[in-house]
């Protein structure tokens, strides 16, 4: 074997465990998401079992990520974050974490266009945070309807159903977000 498959194979290996974890997920739980047994994965990664090119496809699928990023050593010394502009569910944002983050949280500055109709509530087990950086945010927390301005935050039980619009034009807001949340708000739709 080369070197670089060494390498390649190792760097896979602390990925798919560093992904799993910042999911807070146990070697269980991906063996049930990925349908590979729980013994496969953790011998594939302590290095008991080479990994083969269906187990990336298989895991990176399971994990919401791409083989891409199994293979992709994050330098240690790159500490800079470069967000990328996308959208799902009618907002923009821009992830300012990175989805393996140890803390298992996702930070994203968002900006919710304004609409006089709201968006379709959502339910998801945890918590939501949000900061107003500019604008107003409607949310829609139940049955009611809360005006959040620039300056303020606001922190929910997911499972009372939420959405939130700009209220008089966009508004831009910083929100952290578990894996529940990511997946609920910032997952096309």
């Amino acid at each position: 074997m080369l070197a670089t498959d060494t390498s390649l194979e190792e760097t896979a290996r602390r990925r798919l465990r560093t992904l799993r974890q910042a999911r807070g997920w146990t070697i269980d739980e991906l063996a049930r998401r990925s349908h590979i047994g729980q013994s496969t994965i953790s011998r594939l990664e302590t290095g008991r079992r080479r990994l083969a090119v269906d187990h990336l496809v298989i895991l990176a699928r399971a994990l919401d990520t791409t083989v891409e990023e199994l293979l992709t050593d994050a330098a240690d010394d790159d500490v800079v974050i470069r967000p990328e502009r996308d959208e799902a569910n009618g907002a923009t944002f821009w992830l300012l974490t990175r989805r393996d983050d140890p803390s298992g949280r996702i930070v994203a500055k968002v900006q919710a266009p304004a609409s006089e109709r709201l968006p379709e509530t959502r339910v998801h087990p945890g918590r939501d945070w949000f900061y107003v950086l500019d604008g107003t945010v409607r949310l829609r927390l139940g049955d009611r309807d809360i005006l959040v301005e620039a300056g303020q935050a606001a922190s929910f039980d997911t499972m009372t159903p939420h959405s939130i619009i700009g209220h008089g034009g966009p508004a831009e807001l910083l929100t952290i977000l578990d894996h529940h949340g990511q997946h609920a708000h910032l997952h096309k739709a």
